[in-house]
């Protein structure tokens, strides 16, 4: 197992371990970032742990968080994180939260972690390794048509994505089997991931929230890129990871919305 891997999987699991203990006792503050976006006293407990330790044991990598930003330093090395992804659903008492943590190397994933401690699950992958959901190697879906597919999504900051997240609901309530959203992206790409959902779609996606379940729909045999079928990276704003097979048709709607 390499440094980064293990030093990864420690930290988020101890992260995970407080979070889980703030979570049942239901002893943490909250206010708002702005408007819809709440932060905890668990987020930036959380935040502290992980980065703490990237510091320490990779001082020369940059970080981006989503409760921090971006470090200063210049590295061709950047650990992009949310400590806490899924922040309204743990202030709600809802178990669907998780951490997301992904290493990007010259803007390409080589490691993508995902641990949701309130049901024990932890997503892994790295580049031609596959990936697991708590060591056991996970495939995405089978579905080929919209009208069985298990659709979820999620939106960005502000009023465009919101707009557009709206409009992706009415259009999919109507044609898929069902279309949700749960509430932690990061979550979600982990169940396209095993097959859970076919897809999730997320007009104006955060690097932060995405980039650990981007590497681990890959690996599990998926698709993700932007609304125009560019491949998606750090960088990119929009966002569809799917089993594949239902991608075009997702497309194809998405430039019409």
């Amino acid at each position: 197992m390499s440094k980064p891997k293990t030093i990864a999987l420690q930290t988020i699991k101890k992260a995970g371990t407080e979070l889980l203990k703030i979570y049942n006792s239901g002893k943490f503050t909250s206010k708002y970032k702005s408007k819809h976006q709440l932060v905890t006293s668990a987020d930036l407990i959380a935040d502290k742990i992980i980065s703490k330790a990237i510091k320490k044991h990779f001082p020369d990598h940059a970080i981006l968080s989503e409760e921090t930003g971006r470090s200063k330093n210049k590295s061709d090395y950047i650990w992009v994180i949310d400590p806490l992804d899924g922040t309204t659903n743990f202030f709600m008492h809802n178990p669907l939260f998780c951490i997301s943590v992904a290493l990007v190397h010259k803007e390409k994933i080589i490691l993508g972690i995902i641990y949701a401690p309130a049901v024990n699950e932890l997503y892994i992958a790295e580049p031609g390794k596959g990936a697991t959901l708590n060591g056991k190697k996970i495939k995405v879906s089978n579905r080929k048509q919209i009208k069985d597919a298990l659709l979820t999504y999620c939106h960005g900051t502000g009023l465009g994505s919101w707009k557009k997240a709206i409009k992706l609901y009415n259009y999919y309530k109507l044609r898929a089997s069902f279309i949700r959203q749960l509430g932690s992206a990061a979550l979600e790409l982990g169940y396209v991931a095993a097959a859970r959902t076919d897809s999730i779609i997320i007009p104006g996606a955060h690097s932060w929230d995405a980039a650990a379940g981007v590497l681990i729909v890959r690996e599990a045999g998926g698709k993700v890129t932007d609304f125009q079928n560019r491949e998606w990276t750090i960088k990119s704003r929009d966002m569809v990871a799917s089993n594949e097979k239902i991608h075009k048709d997702l497309l194809k709607t998405l430039k019409r919305l």
